[in-house]
Parts: C-alpha cells; sequence; structure tokens
C-alpha cells in the first residue's frame, strides 16, 4: 500500500514514520519542508492545486497528517493547524484518486470537561485558547470533506523523543542539569493536573492501524486511565535517582523516599476545583494557563473500531525519557 506522510519530524511524525518503514507492505513517501523529505512542499503556503499534482504523481492510498504547530501567535496556529489542513483534504478531492485521509487531532479539541470520567467522541468541544480551537477547526474541516478520513484525538503524550519544551522533557533536563551541578531542587510548573498519558510509539501504532482500517470520524487515542501529572513526574524522578525535591510555583512536592504507593492508586473521582492546571499539546507540548483538571480518554471507539490497546506502561515510558536525556551529551 501507497502511503504519503505528512509531519514526519515531529515527535508523533518520527515514529510514525519508523515504523510504516518497517511494514514492507506499506510504500512510503514524506512529503515536508525539510531536506530529508522525498517531496518539498510548505502546507501553509502552497497552494491545494500544487499538492494535487503530487498527488497525483505519488498516487497514495492513504495520507497521514501528522503536520502541525503546538506554539506561536493564534494566526502561525491558525495557518499551521487549520489552513493547512483545508490544503490537504481540497488537494485530495482534486486528485485522480482521492486517497484515505487518517488526521492527527488532539484532546485539546475537547476543552475542560467533567471531573472524574472519560470523555468520549461524542462529547461538545469546547476548547481554550488558540491552540485547540485551531485544532477543531482542521477536525471539522476533515470531518466535512467528505473523504474516506479518520481523526485522530490524541491524548497526552510522553516517551523518548519529546521535545524539552514538553512536561517531561523539561523535567528530565532539569533532573539531568541538578545531578550535574549537584543542585537540591528542580523546580516545574503546577502538577496538580489529572492527564491522559500515552506512549509515542502506541500512537504510531494507532495511527498504522487507522490507515489500513476503515474507521472514519474522531477516534480517542489515549491510555484510558487519568493519572496525576505530580504522580506521572515521581515516576521520572525515581529512574532519574535524584534525592532532591520538586517544587511546584508556590507548592514543594514530596521527596520521592516520602512519595506514596503506585501511580494510580489514590485517584479521585472528582477534579479539583480552582487548580490552574498547565495544558500538555499534541506531541508533548506544554501551554500554560490551560484551565482543563482533569483529562481521561473513553478508549472503546479505538479499541472496537481499530483493535487497538496500548501496549507500553507509564512507567517503562518515563524511564525510556530519563535514559535518553542522561545519554544526550
Amino acid at each position: 500500500m501507497r502511503v504519503l506522510l505528512l509531519g514526519a519530524d515531529g515527535f508523533i511524525g518520527r515514529r510514525v514514520t519508523d515504523r510504516l518503514l518497517m511494514d514492507q507492505e506499506l510504500q512510503v513517501t514524506v512529503l515536508g519542508r525539510r531536506d530529508s523529505a522525498d517531496i518539498r512542499f510548505d502546507l501553509t503556503t502552497g497552494s491545494p492545486g500544487a499538492l494535487a499534482r503530487f498527488l497525483d504523481a505519488v498516487a497514495p492510498q492513504v495520507v497521514i497528517n501528522c503536520a502541525g504547530a503546538t506554539y506561536g501567535s493564534s494566526r502561525t496556529l491558525i495557518r499551521s493547524n487549520t489552513l493547512a489542513v483545508a490544503t490537504v483534504c481540497e488537494a485530495i478531492r482534486r486528485s485522480r484518486e482521492p486517497a484515505r485521509l487518517v488526521h492527527v487531532g488532539s484532546a485539546a479539541e475537547y476543552g475542560p470537561v467533567p471531573g472524574g470520567v472519560p470523555v468520549s467522541e461524542q462529547a461538545e468541544p469546547r476548547p481554550v485558547g488558540p491552540y485547540g480551537v485551531s485544532k477543531l477547526a482542521g477536525t471539522e474541516l476533515v470531518l466535512a470533506s467528505g473523504l474516506d478520513a479518520a481523526v485522530l484525538r490524541v491524548f497526552d503524550v510522553v516517551g523518548p523523543g519529546a521535545p524539552t519544551a514538553s512536561l517531561f522533557g523539561r523535567l528530565a533536563e532539569g533532573l539531568r542539569r541538578a545531578l550535574e551541578r549537584d543542585e537540591a531542587q528542580v523546580r516545574m510548573p503546577d502538577l496538580s493536573g489529572y492527564r491522559d498519558f500515552v506512549d509515542v510509539r502506541d500512537v504510531a501504532r494507532a495511527i498504522q492501524a487507522a490507515a489500513v482500517s476503515a474507521a472514519t470520524g474522531v477516534v480517542n487515542i489515549g491510555s484510558g486511565h487519568a493519572v496525576r501529572a505530580r504522580d506521572a513526574a515521581q515516576l521520572l524522578v525515581r529512574a532519574s535517582g535524584f534525592e532532591g525535591a520538586i517544587v511546584e510555583e508556590n507548592r514543594q512536592v514530596l521527596l520521592p523516599a516520602q512519595a506514596g504507593g503506585p501511580v494510580g492508586d489514590h485517584l479521585p473521582g472528582h477534579h479539583l476545583p480552582g487548580h490552574r492546571v498547565e495544558g500538555h499539546r499534541p506531541e508533548g507540548r506544554v501551554a500554560t494557563g490551560e484551565p482543563v483538571p482533569w483529562r481521561q480518554a473513553d478508549v472503546r471507539t479505538a479499541r472496537d473500531r481499530l483493535g487497538w490497546r496500548t501496549q507500553v506502561p507509564l512507567e517503562e515510558s518515563l524511564g525510556d525519557v530519563w535514559l535518553e536525556t542522561a545519554c544526550r551529551v
């Protein structure tokens, strides 16, 4: 099967590339802005007609869109997450043999949701801020395109390759510096929120499964479990061997030796009102001030329609984040 991959250089895109290239049944072509791409094309400035001509030349049966932006001005986010998606959809419609489209969306599209319960694909999206709005607009364009298309709403991605600006990328770098300099503290933003952390390698498997499936519409991709960010952070701290303290804004976390039981042992049935939480963007990025204390995916659709379940435990995922960081020169 011929696959055209967009956004191969991102956190998720790199893992998708690796996975697709291991499948001898797939013929993968990469389109992007960098010299490493098979086809040089900028989705934010290129025309649908020009992209349609590339599609006709490659004749992919599936287009996988992992491209997008997590930072920047509102204009940058709209161009990268909305206008670019419109270009992709229109180009596929104009091509001689329209391909199936698998588009990577974001849990940020949901915005605030009731605490203590998983959010299903039928929930009314209420995104907060320009990132979530721009991603939701991209999703709506895909759903209204009339194409054979699936949108994977990916929750909070972790694992090796996480950007240093992401929550756990930032913590791992802070731990490495503290250990090198014999410092007693690492400062972090508020970690009181609950998130659905899913390993990037599991996300890549979900994207591959969606590419060869007949599933359409929105599909949540997450672990199906909400974990307090503070508890997840302690897994990374323990992997590093750091014995100092993690200080969150105006709050000091317990030392590793004082931390409680395994992650998830004391999850409440409701969110903590009044807490402002750092929101995690797709590809593991963090955006300050997203007032979403709770995020947990209902993953029954992914299980039933894609035959997909997570395989990488959070402890292993964060252990791999630390291993990669510790080996970085």
